[in-house]
């Protein structure tokens, strides 16, 4: 009887074994990964339940601004540590000095040296510029470097940036339209970074030397005041310098740079010739730009008058925080050329 039943427990196990091996074969893939699920459901309701920290309102709002003049190469880094700018998202509550206003924010990059744990190191410290003005401070960008010998002021759209509305968090799902009066605005890029490699490299170094643009024409340019030139001689190589006007005289100077040896006694009177004519060309386009900006003041209406009056600068830098360098010491007020300094620094 015993003997019996042993035979028949093989003949099953025997038939049970056949069975599997004999399932198709998506059954027998969709088995396995039935009791891996299992074991891993098993193992999850042992572990400690994940705690999510809920995305604050306006959270993203400083990665929402380009940070304009940034090294494409250098924008991964930028965002690798964790940031704190609640500083900026609390700027907009109640009692901060953004609530309720008009703003138009950019973002910038400032390459310093810090330290990490101890260690020396330069990164570029992300900062956020708010504007506060009831229309956007400018459409155009500034490009300039000491590689470039003149300096461009051209639309935004060029550049492919331009401002476009800020939606916080908790608004993101309803319709657009419902919103009919936007109060924040972000200089947004819409280069794609994964088409660069299509672009001459011209065209993508012009990018490292953005600069967001603005000018008050209540206010003199400080360019309208300006008494050097940048020379750039086209010899070989090319004598890199710059002239004051009111300051050097060109004989003097002609000859010190014969005597530097970046200039040869032959080519004396050409650059001094040159020199004359960058002065002129300088002169003539200061003169050019205070009739323009006169005329300009002469045609605004009192209310556009008043906006550029009122209009505010502050600059945002990260809150200290765990993690992150301490940036207390190399806070600066200053923005672009043409911004100049912020009116806060926060």
């Amino acid at each position: 009887m015993a003997r019996r039943r042993a035979t028949k427990r093989k003949a099953e196990q025997k038939v049970g074994k056949q069975s599997a091996e004999e399932l198709p074969k998506g059954e027998k893939e969709a088995s396995s990964r039935a009791k891996r699920e299992k074991a891993s459901a098993a193992a999850k309701s042992n572990e400690e339940p994940e705690i999510l920290e809920d995305k604050r309102n306006m959270e993203d709002l400083w990665q929402a601004a380009f940070p304009v003049g940034t090294e494409w190469d250098q924008m991964d880094a930028v965002y690798e540590i964790k940031w704190d700018f609640t500083n900026l998202e609390n700027a907009f509550e109640s009692g901060g000095v953004l609530h309720g206003k008009r703003v138009y924010i950019f973002g910038c990059t400032e390459p310093q040296m810090v330290f990490i744990k101890g260690e020396g190191k330069i990164i570029c410290i992300p900062a956020v510029v708010a504007v506060v003005s009831p229309f956007p401070p400018s459409d155009k960008i500034g490009v300039k470097s000491v590689q470039r010998e003149n300096e461009e002021i051209i639309p935004m759209k060029e550049m492919k940036m331009a401002w476009v509305p800020y939606i916080p968090l908790e608004d993101r799902l309803s319709q657009v339209e419902r919103f009919k009066s936007h109060q924040i605005f972000t200089l947004s890029c819409t280069q794609r970074r994964a088409a660069l490699k299509h672009l001459k490299i011209d065209r993508i170094k012009k990018y490292d030397y953005c600069l967001p643009y603005f000018y008050n024409p209540l206010k003199e340019d400080e360019e309208e005041q300006n008494t050097v030139v940048q020379i750039m001689y086209p010899t070989e190589p090319p004598v890199v310098c710059d002239f004051d006007w009111d300051m050097d005289d060109l004989e003097e100077f002609a000859d010190e740079k014969i005597k530097d040896e970046v200039l040869l006694e032959s080519e004396k009177e050409e650059f001094k010739k040159f020199i004359k004519e960058k002065v002129k060309e300088s002169k003539k386009a200061q003169r050019e730009a205070k009739e323009a900006r006169k005329k300009a003041v002469e045609e605004m209406d009192e209310k556009t008058k008043e906006a550029y009056t009122n209009m505010q600068f502050f600059k945002f830098y990260p809150v200290q925080k765990t993690g992150t360098p301490d940036i207390s010491s190399v806070k600066s007020p200053f923005i672009n050329r043409y911004y100049g300094k912020a009116h806060e620094v926060l």
